[in-house]
């Protein structure tokens, strides 16, 4: 994002210390978030590679390095026109270095395909591989004042997706024509990569079918992660529709006070995991035990799902809370036969008290 190309670099020298320190020689960056971390700007599909020393260095597709250079502090910029060239260059820059340990980060994210891995290692058969998801997820857990401004615009979008979800919902309606309506009205308010996610039935990560429809009596479940300048704020609410029965009734009550008992112990210094272990004994003397998805938080910024991730990896769960961590509270949903019951929101965490910004 140019204007601000001081916060890139300073974000950039920051990941170089750490290198240096875990002696790293340098970093190739393939997942798509931790690119747009240190560059300012989405670029499909990324590569930057990064010394522990020195200028970074971006290859991206012939014709394409004006429009990057406009877009991004890095004026390292190599084009390529086949992608035997890429492999050439980075060989090439990992050998003029004499690199003997890289960094590649091994990650959950789009982009992060394990034949990169198996490729890189073929072709540099005498380079160790070290794992820097951990050093990159260090720096990008705490947020700082310009990633916080950009996820509270987000925050406003993300609260018009949710007013047009009650708006539009209806019995008939697919999941599909749901989340279209919701997206449509994410991207005309600016946000370039939108999720929406809809479920009608019990369904804890549910990205919408078009055979499934709104009941007469039942719930829907929309989650929305909306972007700006990249960076996300995610909600989730359930949709009551005519009279689903006391059982759902119940479970919103349920999830509402375990929310409540969530965000009153999300506090600096406490550990997630003692968090969830009041949230889980409270739902289980609720009588919900069985419907309990385990994770009650999780990290937003870059991605509306980011570390500290409790929800699916579980040594996270160890992670203490930390002032300007952005996290989405509470992600668990309860799992009754009818569907998913979400309330989730996001929020900054201060030494004062958490603000909530969906």
């Amino acid at each position: 994002m140019r204007g601000q190309d001081a916060l890139f670099r300073r974000r950039l020298e920051r990941f170089q210390e750490a290198l240096r320190k875990h002696d790293v020689d340098g970093a190739a960056v393939r997942t798509l978030s931790t690119f747009t971390y240190f560059t300012g700007t989405k670029w499909l599909r990324p590569a930057l590679f990064v010394p522990a020393e020195g200028e970074p260095i971006v290859f991206v597709t012939r014709g394409e390095a004006e429009e990057f250079r406009r877009r991004s502090w890095v004026e390292r910029v190599v084009e390529f026109n086949r992608v035997e060239e890429l492999m050439a260059g980075v060989v090439g820059w990992i050998r003029r270095n004499g690199m003997r340990r890289v960094g590649l980060e091994f990650s959950v994210e789009r982009d992060s395909y394990l034949l990169f891995f198996k490729i890189f290692k073929r072709l540099n058969p005498s380079v160790e591989v070290v794992d820097v998801l951990d050093i990159v997820m260090g720096l990008r857990m705490i947020k700082d004042d310009w990633e916080l401004d950009s996820i509270r615009r987000a925050g406003r979008v993300v609260r018009r997706g949710m007013e047009v979800a009650e708006e539009v919902i209806r019995p008939g309606m697919s999941e599909l024509e749901v989340s279209a309506e919701i997206l449509r009205e994410l991207m005309l308010r600016g946000s370039e990569d939108p999720k929406v996610y809809v479920s009608t039935t019990p369904r804890a990560h549910a990205e919408p079918f078009r055979d499934l429809k709104v009941p007469d009596n039942g719930i829907v479940t929309v989650v929305i992660g909306a972007d700006w300048n990249h960076y996300y704020a995610n909600a989730a609410r359930t949709f009551v529709v005519g009279d689903p029965g006391p059982r759902v009734e119940r479970a919103i009550e349920v999830k509402r006070e375990a929310t409540k008992l969530a965000l009153e112990r999300t506090k600096v210094g406490v550990p997630l995991s003692a968090v969830e272990r009041e949230v889980a004994g409270f739902i289980e003397d609720s009588g919900f035990g069985d419907s309990y998805v385990a994770g009650y938080t999780h990290g937003v910024g870059l991605l509306i799902e980011e570390p500290p991730i409790s929800t699916i990896v579980v040594p996270h769960r160890a992670e203490r809370v930390r002032e300007r961590m952005v996290l989405a509270i509470m992600h668990s949903p309860l799992m009754v036969p009818e569907g998913a019951v979400k309330h989730e929101d996001t929020y900054v965490v201060w030494k004062k008290g958490l603000e909530r910004v969906t």
